[in-house]
């Protein structure tokens, strides 16, 4: 599976975790390079509190497009630190 944002692959892997609908990304396969941090989280009352990242791809932002779980609930454990994507993001084998 391929996450892809403005042209570019953002994340690459065959090893997905697939929950609620998201498919999460084990960390080694983003591509760094386009992530920022992000001051931004949310929490889930399934898996607990999310962080965000803003994608930054040819001369374009777009915010808290990905999050993740640093610190999940026992029950979401396989998604830890694992990468999901919205806001534009196409996924695709």
């Amino acid at each position: 599976m391929k996450a892809v944002w403005n042209g570019e692959i953002i994340a690459e892997s065959n090893n997905m975790v697939l929950v609620e609908g998201n498919r999460y990304f084990p960390p080694e396969s983003v591509r760094r390079r386009y992530f920022l941090t992000s001051d931004t989280h949310t929490t889930c009352s399934r898996k607990g509190e999310a962080s965000y990242f803003s994608l930054s791809v040819n001369g374009q932002v777009n915010s808290d497009a990905a999050w993740y779980y640093p610190q999940p609930i026992q029950a979401a454990i396989e998604i830890k630190d694992r990468v999901a994507f919205w806001k534009g993001v196409d996924i695709s084998e």
